[in-house]
């Protein structure tokens, strides 16, 4: 038996179970919690257009994802503004492409690009005080502001 054999009943598995999408080293996506929807795109492709259904509509249910940690969720819930539906349901589509794969590719790429960045926890900002200098020129620069204003007054009656 080849090494050729020996591989097929394991590629057969492979393609029945899809891998998990690993969005970080500690956070990954079940394939079965995307949903994609493909339609007739717009745009290059000629007469191709009209007769295939190229551009993929990928829907991701946020709000009832048990991949994402809530801090998570919220934070890709702000991140994703419009293209998250009422539900908490997030729509992205593809349709630079002419074929469906690579439609389905940069629409499952840019969800993993938006869960990544929300994935990342915001720096906290540190508090920082005026410097004395800063503090001086604005001042001075107050007093300069007062002095044109009150020449523009007048002679008092």
């Amino acid at each position: 038996m080849s090494d050729e054999a020996a591989d097929y009943p394991r590629d057969i598995a492979d393609l029945s179970q899809p891998a998990a999408i690993r969005v970080t080293a500690s956070l990954t996506i079940d394939p079965s919690e995307i949903h994609e929807s493909f339609v007739r795109a717009g745009g290059p492709g000629g007469q191709h257009v009209n007769t295939t259904s190229t551009a993929v509509q990928l829907r991701f249910d946020v709000r009832r994802s048990p991949s994402l940690p809530g801090d998570v969720r919220r934070r890709l819930e702000r991140l994703a503004g419009s293209r998250l539906t009422r539900d908490g349901v997030l729509v992205l589509q593809a349709q630079g492409h002419r074929s469906q794969k690579r439609n389905r590719e940069e629409a499952l790429a840019r969800l993993v690009a938006l869960v990544r960045a929300a994935a990342r926890p915001p720096v906290p900002r540190k508090p920082t005080r005026p410097t004395k200098g800063s503090k001086q020129r604005r001042l001075e620069h107050k007093k300069k502001h007062g002095a044109l204003k009150a020449l523009r007054r007048g002679p008092p009656d």
